[in-house]
């Protein structure tokens, strides 16, 4: 495993505000595919409006007629007692039916960032689509790109007072996209889509979220189509290691081996400190795991992955595969965008292959 010595690769001094009173708050989580001769990344801005120790500032997505627009409500502390502001992603009140999030203080948007060599990336100046649907009123996240024949699917999370949706883009060039809707009702989101089909099927990982018992765990379905999922059935389980006895869900997409499909998922533990595992997933039957690793592929352990708006998180969305090599982005601490690369042998030797 090797850190790319140029990290971060790319932070929020490299990236323009959408709009006129937003400041860039974080850049990362991005998904990742080849295309024609470039390195496409699929990156999660996120942008606040500002605050202080007695306000913070709401950006939100409105209807507009048939457009959505973006508004700014301004929360003075004061005001609210009842609230939580103690966490620097969202304003949370507890109420009888458990711990909501009435806000969050920043707004995401996806852009497009480019690379030759994988290494210098240059960030386009704007979104790299605009929030269509109400599902994304509070925001568009962790996206993944998965690339079936010369189609990119872009899936992504849809955040809105509802909840945390996955809605779907897809494009053949990056310049024009199809906006497809809302293919996982909330709380679902870290879908991951397998780039083939088994049989006449699309698989997808996936995490719904149950409120009134269980854990955030992985979950599997199938599609004929990309848009209509069904036949969910449980994947895969938090396990007793403490780095991910908090949380799992899906990473990056998985891409295949002559051992199988290898996937790169994400884990928390109980104080939301976020690591890498990996999964070795039966060839023919992705259902299946064959193997998963005990201790994290990868941790945060450097500054800039400890420290940010959100620290002590590596979170990956995409890689790709360069013959024995994996080339996995990731985003540290909620705000920059970094690499690492492994060879296919270590992957194997941490599955005890």
């Amino acid at each position: 495993m090797k850190r790319c010595i140029r990290n971060p690769l790319i932070t929020i001094e490299d990236v323009k505000p959408s709009r006129e009173g937003l400041r860039v708050e974080g850049i990362f989580n991005c998904g990742v595919c080849q295309y024609q001769d470039e390195i496409l990344l699929v990156c999660r801005v996120s942008e606040s409006a500002g605050f202080t120790s007695q306000s913070v500032k709401i950006p939100i997505m409105v209807q507009n007629g048939s457009n959505m627009a973006m508004n700014v409500v301004e929360v003075v502390k004061a005001e609210h007692p009842e609230w939580d502001f103690s966490d620097s992603r969202s304003v949370r009140q507890k109420t009888p039916h458990g711990i909501k999030t009435v806000y969050l203080t920043s707004f995401s948007h996806l852009r497009l960032a480019r690379s030759r060599d994988g290494i210098n990336f240059t960030v386009s100046d704007s979104p790299m689509v605009q929030p269509v649907l109400k599902e994304e009123s509070w925001g568009m996240e962790d996206p993944r790109v998965t690339r079936v024949g010369d189609t990119y699917y872009i899936n992504y999370t849809a955040v809105s007072p509802q909840g945390p949706a996955t809605a779907l883009l897809s494009t053949k060039n990056f310049v024009d996209f199809k906006h497809c809707g809302v293919i996982f009702a909330p709380e679902n989101k870290d879908v991951v889509i397998f780039p083939e089909k088994f049989g006449d099927l699309f698989y997808a990982l996936n995490r719904p979220v149950s409120e009134a018992f269980g854990t955030p765990e992985m979950w599997i379905c199938e599609s004929p189509d990309m848009i209509h999922w069904g036949n969910q059935r449980h994947f895969c389980s938090v396990s007793g290691n403490r780095w991910e006895s908090g949380r799992i869900g899906g990473g990056a997409v998985p891409f295949r081996t002559e051992k199988g499909w290898i996937e790169f998922y994400h884990a928390a533990d109980e104080n939301n400190r976020y690591c890498i595992g990996a999964m070795l997933l039966e060839a023919n039957h992705p259902e299946k795991i064959l193997a998963r690793t005990e201790n994290p592929v990868f941790e945060p352990e450097i500054g800039y992955e400890t420290s940010g708006f959100f620290g002590d998180a590596v979170f990956t969305c995409g890689c790709y595969q360069n013959s024995n090599k994996i080339v996995l982005y990731y985003g540290a601490a909620d705000d920059k965008i970094c690499r690492v690369d492994f060879t296919l042998e270590e992957i194997y030797r941490s599955l005890k292959l």
